[in-house]
């Protein structure tokens, strides 16, 4: 499976990463047993082995064709393929690669370039908050596609808790899409956070991981964001009071945890981005650390119908599979989560639902299917794309862990 890499690949750094990955790629087959998009196409080009042959055609010179653009489209870059492979192949790093390559090599079509575009600027942009608002105004006129996006958050009346200073200060991920989707999230995470004696610190500056951008294959669009936060991060990390870096939304910690790989060969940034990368937590690793403070504070001993569903970017990305469900369990809540295909993608995928809006919706009735079995009152998760997906489809009600939590707490 070895690579013969073009000269035009050979020296570059994306080259050498993609050519170590492939090395390591045995062509079994294992990995389209749990891809979702195999799992309903049925396409090999439309699996993980598929598009590694895809992209190894690619990076050896060959042709590179629109068709080869859609196949990677389709993928939902949720690791599953990860987390299955016996090799250890980094598949999410071949395939971002792979898409940077045939995005500046294959013209989209105009309406396509348009959608990427405002996805890009939009979602990271000062301006997305009131368009939310005016979003959720126009509503009831809006196409599908977007009037699932715009579900109405829920906000609490709790107050947030004084300012007062605590023994042990982090520092928030304040991002670019979750404080207007879902305001409540952050908030009710600095309550919790501070009835277990944690200050939440914020900075200012700061802009989007850059997930969003690297999905969209604009590398150097990410790079730009991830410097500019590191800019923020920086002096208030050097005061050293600051011990982790936090985020209640998992697609954003795992982007924020690969900023040293990511800035590996940026002589500025690169010891920088090491350090930020190592100190970044996602909150369900809090988790147990917060279960001696809490526990015995749950009214009425907790609740039950709770169902989790953990995103693709924490079990299979972070691989902290159960970390929520162990930890809600410590503190005495009766949670459970879906017995059957657990693993596969909920189809939100960031950007996914919105440029596949086909497959993102088929992927989230199956998953709906899964966990309605289980009878739920309520749907716990870790991630804004994934409640904002899973609410477009269900009349029960879907909130951040966090947030549950929050409400539960005395």
């Amino acid at each position: 499976m070895h690579a013969q890499l073009s000269a035009e690949f050979s020296s570059t750094p994306e080259g050498e990463e993609a050519a170590g990955i492939l090395r390591k790629c045995v062509h079994c087959g294992f990995c389209n047993a749990t891809c979702p998009t195999y799992q309903l196409l049925g396409d090999e080009l439309d699996g993980p082995r598929g598009r590694i042959y895809l992209i190894k055609q690619v990076l050896e010179g060959r042709e590179v064709t629109r068709s080869t653009q859609i196949h990677l489209d389709r993928c939902l870059t949720c690791l599953n393929c990860e987390s299955t492979c016996p090799s250890g192949v980094k598949y999410g790093q071949l395939v971002e690669i792979g898409r940077q390559i045939v995005e500046k090599r294959v013209p989209r079509p105009p309406l396509e370039r348009l959608a990427r575009w405002a996805l890009k600027e939009g979602l990271t942009s000062p301006l997305f908050a009131p368009a939310m608002r005016l979003g959720r105004m126009l509503r009831p006129i809006l196409p599908r596609v977007l009037k699932d996006k715009i579900a109405m958050p829920s906000i609490s009346r709790l107050p947030l808790p004084p300012q007062s200073t605590r023994l042990r200060k982090m520092l928030m991920l304040q991002g670019c899409v979750q404080p207007a989707m879902m305001p409540n999230v952050d908030r009710a995470m600095q309550r919790v956070l501070d009835k277990a004696g944690i200050q939440i610190v914020r900075a200012d500056g700061t802009t989007c991981c850059g997930a969003l951008r690297m999905h969209l294959s604009d590398r150097d669009g990410a790079r730009a964001q991830m410097r500019r936060n590191l800019d923020a991060w920086i002096p208030l990390l050097a005061a050293g009071d600051v011990e982790a870096i936090i985020s209640s939304a998992s697609a954003c910690t795992l982007s924020l945890k690969d900023y040293g790989r990511e800035l590996a060969d940026d002589p500025v940034y690169a010891a920088q981005a090491a350090r930020v990368g190592a100190l970044v937590r996602d909150l369900s690793e809090l988790l147990p650390q917060l279960v001696p403070a809490l526990k015995g504070q749950l009214r009425g001993g907790g609740a039950k119908g709770l169902v989790f569903h953990a995103p693709c970017t924490l079990q299979h990305g972070q691989r902290l599979s159960g970390a929520v469900e162990s930890g809600l369990r410590e503190l005495g809540v009766e949670i459970t989560s879906a017995s059957e295909e657990s693993h596969l993608c909920c189809g939100s995928a960031g950007t996914y639902s919105v440029l596949q809006p086909q497959l993102a919706r088929q992927l989230r009735d199956r998953k709906l299917s899964n966990l309605a079995k289980l009878n739920p009152q309520c749907i716990l998760s870790a991630n804004v794309g994934c409640i904002q997906h899973l609410t477009s489809g269900t009349s029960t009600r879907v909130m951040h862990w966090i947030e549950w939590l929050d409400e539960a707490l005395v």
